[in-house]
């Protein structure tokens, strides 16, 4: 092995043995994993010094890097973040890519090169990774910045009201304590593709000239990125079209939602997932729905319309390219614009957010081309319609069960509202899928989703609904690979006769040992209305003990309502139960969350 050197830092005592060994450790990693691992170093050293001061090292250090930095809910900024730190490092820029909750926050005052890419989640919240970083940025004990230089990419979806809220209050706070933006201050809609590529490049050229400028020139890349090498071929960007194995309704003929259960064959497509990742799918809107479009436009679905770069026939833009299903602001702008109705541009009024956010909420597009006719040209159709994008669903199955295969739960979205019918993409398209069928799949990681390491630790799983789907996946993964630790499952839906999901697995689970307790929770099945939330409470007094025990606490759904509901019942247990404040209990629960002991899939 070569002799290890170790240049400008001061001589420290360590044994040649121990050397060695780090030395070999770090072998093969890429510029970004060792900067990782020198953050990582220089955090640990910061907590063993008195008063907690970063080493003058790692202030040279950060002076002469990028860091990248993501806060990721459903992974679209993570992806964001990805590819902008393998053009970076293909460009021999030193960088290294972070999570949010993966950064040292003492390492914030030493900082001189900054992007951060943020989502934001719900009513304007950052993703679960950020929370505490937000937090602290946010807070008193944020340091004062002069010497960092930055830039914000939000992101968000524009048909939640607060559209890229988080990236804008963070791109704010950072130039509020000294901060400079060394790039414009960005914002995009995920569903939009590319949604980086200017933001990109102009972040990248802006980074290279500061990194020259601190005396740090670019060096050529001299070995592929690991995290830029796929397992597989397939990919987001190049589905693997999986092969229809079962395709069954799993609720009662009299229950008011059809649900499914979806199996596929992932045969030869060298696609591997863990517990907690999603399957995105690409969907193709109905056929019904593209039918109602063209006769509400009045167009000829056969004609051939050039867009980008491409023509096909408006029908087949409409039924596999462009997102029709789900209401953004910029097509009620272009609607407004081509329709030059005074009351639909008045909804788009700063002064009527509130009005907006029932509109988004409630109508899909077909809704306002119905209400304000328009003479649509094509070609601006398609122009102020975002591209179709895949839809990401919880998996409900352990590979370790089921080989290769993926297991979806998936509640088909098809109801009435205006006189007419209404259907999901992606749903609607699962729903159709025959036995003969193929659906284009990919995987899409969830790293904060995790099941403990520690098999022995016992787990608390709340998942209403189809919100039930990835603890199928965990008690199957926890049985067959012998798991010490028990297994609760808090599961509720309208009715137990006609809406209990999976209840013989469940029930199977149960008298095996693979599952140690369940709770239910059916709310239509008696007057007064009987969410988890309330078997929570129930249950408060165990449920604390458990996770004052070491136990980590999952839960799945519904983030508009029932994660919220679930979060508040939470902090009413760890008050009630724990003897803690009300803010101590808030800030008990923040803790779990950090600690990764707390993890949320919602949407």
């Amino acid at each position: 092995m070569n002799a290890v050197v170790v240049p400008e830092l001061p001589a420290v005592a360590i044994e040649p043995g121990r050397l060695a060994q780090l030395a070999q450790g770090l072998e093969g990693l890429t510029p970004a994993q060792l900067y990782w691992v020198a953050a990582w170093s220089a955090s640990l050293a910061a907590q063993a010094q008195p008063g907690g001061t970063v080493p003058a090292a790692a202030g040279k250090a950060a002076a002469a890097r990028l860091t990248i930095v993501y806060g990721s809910q459903t992974g679209n900024a993570k992806r964001i973040a990805e590819q902008l730190a393998r053009r970076g490092e293909a460009a021999g820029l030193p960088l290294r890519l972070l999570r949010a909750d993966a950064y040292p926050q003492r390492e914030l005052a030493q900082e001189r090169h900054l992007v951060v890419v943020i989502s934001t989640q719900g009513d304007g919240e950052p993703p679960d990774d950020a929370r505490g970083l937000f937090d602290f940025i946010a807070g008193k004990r944020a340091p004062r910045l002069p010497s960092l230089q930055f830039a914000v990419l939000g992101l968000g979806d524009s048909s939640y009201p607060q559209f890229c809220t988080i990236g804008r209050q963070l791109d704010a706070r950072l130039a509020e304590l000294g901060g400079s933006r060394f790039a414009d201050f960005g914002e995009a809609d995920v569903e939009i593709e590319p949604v980086s590529e200017p933001w990109t490049e102009r972040a990248l050229e802006q980074a290279r000239e500061l990194l020259k400028q601190a005396g740090q020139p670019a060096q050529p890349a001299r070995v592929p990125p690991l995290h830029a090498v796929p397992r597989s071929s397939h990919s987001r960007e190049q589905p693997f079209a999986a092969a229809v194995l079962a395709n069954q309704r799993i609720v009662a003929r009299d229950s008011l939602r059809d649900v499914r259960h979806v199996e596929l064959s992932l045969e030869g497509s060298g696609l591997h997932y863990q517990p907690g990742d999603a399957l995105g799918v690409w969907p193709r809107n109905p056929p019904a729905l593209v039918a109602q479009w063209l006769d509400a436009l009045r167009l000829d679905g056969a004609k051939e319309v050039a867009h980008q770069g491409r023509t096909l026939p408006l029908r087949q833009w409409l039924e596999r390219e462009r997102e029709i299903t789900r209401l953004g602001r910029p097509f009620i702008v272009a609607l407004a614009a081509v329709s030059g109705d005074e009351a639909l541009a008045r909804v788009l009024r700063p002064e009527q957010s509130a009005e907006l956010a029932v509109l988004l909420a409630n109508d899909q597009p077909i809704d306002l081309l119905r209400r304000h006719p328009a003479p649509w040209q094509p070609e601006v159709l398609l122009a102020a319609l975002r591209p179709l994008a895949p839809r990401l669903y919880s998996i409900a199955s352990s590979q370790k069960a089921v080989g290769e295969e993926v297991h979806l739960t998936v509640a088909v979205v098809d109801y009435e509202a205006h006189g007419s019918t209404h259907w999901g993409a992606a749903s609607t398209f699962l729903a159709a899928a025959d036995e003969d069928g193929k659906v284009p799949v990919f995987i899409e990681s969830n790293e904060r989703f995790r099941l403990p390491a520690d098999g022995s630790r016992d787990i608390v799983m709340i998942g209403p609904g189809t919100g039930v789907a990835p603890f199928r996946a965990f008690v199957q993964e926890r049985r067959e690979s012998g798991a010490s630790g028990r297994n609760w499952l808090f599961f509720g839906n309208r009715h137990f006769t006609s809406d209990f999901l999976y209840q013989v697995e469940w029930q199977q689970a149960l008298k095996d040992g693979a599952l140690h307790r369940l709770d239910l929770a059916f709310s239509r099945d008696q007057a007064d209305k009987a969410y988890v939330q309330h078997r929570l409470r129930e249950r408060g007094a165990e449920l604390y003990a458990w996770l004052k025990d070491g136990a980590h606490l999952y839960v799945c759904g519904d983030s508009a309502h029932m994660a919220k509901d679930v979060h508040a019942a939470l902090i009413d247990i760890a008050a009630t139960h724990g003897g803690l404040s009300p803010d101590e209990a808030k800030a008990w629960l923040a803790d779990l969350l950090t600690q990764g002991r707390y993890a949320r899939d919602v949407y």
